[in-house]
């Protein structure tokens, strides 16, 4: 079968055609330092929009026809409410509730805005409810979901570790989700959307697929440098060759999994629903990043890490000069051939054999072989 009419994916995997992503890390490295600086910058300087589940607040929910214009309607109106600087965040809930998150109030100040929500949503104010959320009750929140990342990332670390037997698989992959976590957050800080614990989850579980993408790669590469010492490839080579094999299943996972995430973006961003926008805007933006690290950040920095070990030093140097053994080899068989047809012409050339010259008296070894009484 020709290689015409084989698949990419089959050409791929068994190296006809390649890209050289570790080659090019110096590329990937500089295009992952500016994301990480735009995103730490925009930490930095716009920080995150925390939701009151994590800095305390008002939420309140009261019954309404939701229309296209519900939300703008309600956030203009609230604006102009007697309680001022309420900071309000407004979202709908299904398609007859709305729902107005505000700073923390005092009891003065929450009756008075219970009775403007209802008056302007039509309702009873009994059926406006409220739900209080104090501040401390928001650093419980923010402290326990920090917890919960510390124990994940080093649970990942010991569990990758001891699948790959190699440390320095784990610190490649927790590098590439460190950038992840990053560069999600600080796209979250620039788009100004609130973090809530929808957000926490969301960010929880595009982690959990950014590692499974990278051990995918990972556990081909440990299937490629397996009796690396007596093959012609560098470790940088058989990693390269592993990144090409899971290419297009990386491919085509991601875009199996975004096409749904974005469709629960869209329709969270349509129905003006906070907690799908949450969900929907890690999911999408971390699946993507997830995908770009395992192929440009984690293996590449595998691959920093591997070659400098004694082992890897000592076997590109047995490559090198087995090369230049070969070189010269094919050099001196080039010269050989050169003079032996140089020879066959009857030019007098040396050969391995010794030098080639012409009989004595000029006679061939046809006339040689004549006996007297042939003539």
């Amino acid at each position: 079968m020709t290689n015409a009419k084989l698949g990419l994916a089959h050409r791929l995997y068994s190296g006809q055609v390649s890209y050289d992503f570790v080659k090019n890390r110096k590329l990937w490295y500089t295009f992952s330092a500016i994301l990480l600086s735009i995103s730490i910058l925009a930490l930095v300087i716009r920080g995150l929009t925390l939701g009151i589940e994590f800095v305390g607040g008002t939420d309140f929910q009261a019954p309404t026809q939701v229309t296209a214009n519900t939300v703008e309607n309600v956030r203009q109106a609230v604006d102009e409410f007697e309680v001022e600087d309420l900071n309000a965040a407004v979202f709908t809930i299904g398609d007859d509730a709305v729902r107005i998150q505000t700073r923390i109030l005092n009891p003065d100040e929450t009756a008075t805005l219970r009775a403007s929500i209802a008056e302007l949503t039509g309702a009873d104010p009994a059926e406006v409810t409220y739900n209080a959320i104090g501040a401390s009750w928001g650093q419980q929140v923010s402290q326990q979901a920090t917890i919960a990342l510390v124990v994940f990332i080093v649970l990942v670390m010991a569990l990758i570790w001891i699948w790959f037997r190699d440390w320095k698989m784990s610190v490649a992959a927790i590098i590439a989700l460190a950038h992840d976590l990053i560069v999600t957050i600080g796209i979250y800080a620039l788009i100004g959307f609130t973090v809530t614990p929808a957000t926490v989850i969301g960010v929880l579980t595009i982690l959990g697929y950014s590692l499974y993408d990278t051990v995918v790669v990972f556990d081909k590469i440990k299937e490629n440098v397996q009796g690396l010492e007596d093959t012609n490839k560098t470790y940088s080579e058989a990693a390269n060759l592993g990144i090409n094999q899971v290419l297009v299943r990386s491919i085509n996972t991601t875009i199996i999994g975004v096409l749904p995430v974005a469709a629960l973006l869209t329709a969270g961003s349509v129905l003006s629903s906070g907690p799908l926008q949450d969900l929907g805007l890690a999911l999408f933006v971390g699946m993507l990043v997830g995908a770009y690290s395992s192929i440009f950040i984690a293996t590449p920095v595998l691959t920093t890490f591997k070659e400098n070990e004694p082992a890897q030093v000592e076997h590109r140097a047995t490559l090198q000069r087995r090369s230049e053994r070969a070189a010269l080899k094919a050099n001196r068989r080039s010269d050989t051939l050169v003079m032996e047809a140089d020879a066959s012409g009857g030019a007098t050339a040396v050969t391995p054999h010794g030098p080639r010259t012409q009989p004595r008296g000029g006679a061939s070894r046809a006339e040689r072989k004549k006996r007297p009484g042939d003539r």
